[in-house]
């Protein structure tokens, strides 16, 4: 069975292809030539049946992507789907589950029989379950994990394969060392193994596996900066050398490949790392956690992380993983959920923005009209969070509930000064 680039390169064209390029507002044979060079991704695996797909990366809509999961603390798969739900109903693009602990495999089918939605693993989680120490992980092990998820249908899979041995003396260095959990893993084997990671040993292997079921690669990050300290060090550029490596060989072999960033990251150090992703990557899509631009917000993780989302995406970053209020503090509520995929939309809608994509521009000059009108209707409509615009809103007068008209709201009454003008 062929990948996706196997099959455009081929001259056949996938139905859904010329859907996403008009939701994408893209020629069709330009995004055809961007999943070719590897610019655009669409995750996709063969096996999953009932997807709506989405595209991410160059000249396309910056898209969001929300973490699920259990712990050992908290292993209920129930509400794990409740999150889920309410990711969707927020309107997140895509969901990685991130379980650590219980019946991990059986919660991913039913993802994938109840939902639509494109869905991400980190592989590394799962071959941990039931093990006490990293010593017990090898690459078989592994591998059969990844097989596994890939006969469930998972349509894309964060490997750390970057982070080699050569990289540790660069962590001592650092004020928060390694907080990627998978990174920290892989960190652990090739320090008490003594040997090289196995993940980038037999990486080709793993390319086997995700050509076979034309499964995207999400390079991850293990060195990401957990602070503003670190941000843009050594070691954290030291892996994207590598990475950029792995992104030719997931190429060549015909894998569709994205890139994960950081993490926290200052202001003033964000375009840096876009540019330098898109360069040593050769323009792989980005995929970034936030950045978070200060480390001391705890509790409103979310506000700090999509004000670095947003200016990540005007750089050019493709898709950005939600930070929720309970980053750094406990495992997301609903509500935590929500919040966490609003504030990255809004990051997006603004990077979608300064990028001058035709639908964002659009969007806000129709929002803008509807304010002049005083078309609460409207306003509604276009709100990126509908239900609290509906909760929220308040009009001068005694119009009957729900009713609209050209009342101003009561921030101002009659002192509105569009109403004087």
């Amino acid at each position: 069975m062929s990948t996706i680039i196997e099959a455009l390169q081929k001259g056949t064209v996938p139905q859904y292809i010329p859907q996403l390029s008009e939701a994408e507002s893209i020629q069709p044979s330009q995004f055809i030539q961007s999943i070719i060079r590897g610019h655009v991704v669409v995750p996709r695996n063969n096996r999953h049946g009932a997807l709506t797909p989405v595209a991410i990366g160059r000249d396309t809509r910056v898209k969001i992507n929300a973490n699920i999961g259990t712990s050992p603390a908290s292993c209920d798969f129930e509400n794990e789907i409740q999150k889920l739900q309410a990711a969707i109903a927020a309107g997140a693009d895509a969901v990685m589950d991130l379980s650590i602990a219980g019946n991990s495999s059986d919660f991913r089918k039913r993802i994938i029989e109840e939902f639509d939605i494109t869905l991400g693993t980190v592989p590394i989680y799962d071959a941990m379950i039931g093990l006490d120490t990293t010593d017990k992980l090898n690459f078989s092990h592994f591998l059969r994990i990844v097989e596994k998820q890939a006969e469930e249908g998972v349509d894309f899979m964060t490997i750390h394969a970057g982070l080699l041995s050569k990289h540790l003396p660069l962590i001592e260095r650092r004020t928060l060392g390694v907080v990627s959990r998978g990174g920290a893993i892989m960190a652990q084997w090739m320090k008490h193994q003594k040997k090289e990671s196995f993940l980038y040993a037999h990486f080709d292997e793993i390319l086997a596996v995700a050509n076979a079921y034309d499964i995207t690669l999400s390079l991850g990050d293990g060195l990401r900066p957990g602070c503003t300290h670190d941000a843009n060090d050594a070691a954290q550029f030291g892996e994207l050398e590598i990475i950029g490596e792995l992104v030719k060989r997931c190429r060549s072999a015909n894998v569709q490949v994205m890139v994960e960033g950081p993490g926290h990251v200052p202001l003033n150090l964000i375009e840096e790392n876009i540019k330098k992703e898109k360069e040593i990557c050769d323009g792989a899509p980005f995929y970034v956690l936030g950045p978070l631009v200060i480390d001391y917000a705890a509790g409103y993780d979310h506000i700090t992380g999509a004000i670095g989302g947003a200016l990540a995406g005007m750089f050019g970053a493709d898709f950005l993983c939600y930070v929720t209020p309970a980053e750094h503090l406990r495992l997301p509520t609903l509500e935590d959920v929500h919040e966490g995929v609003i504030a990255s939309k809004i990051a997006a809608a603004a990077a979608d923005l300064a990028r001058k994509r035709p639908d964002a521009i659009s969007r806000n000059l129709e929002m803008s009209k509807a304010r002049r009108r005083f078309d609460w209707d409207a306003q509604e409509a276009l709100c990126i969070d509908k239900n609290k615009f509906s909760r929220y809103l308040e009009k001068v007068g005694t119009e009957s509930p729900g009713a609209k008209n050209d009342l101003p709201c009561t921030m101002c009454g009659e002192w509105c000064a569009m109403k004087r003008l």
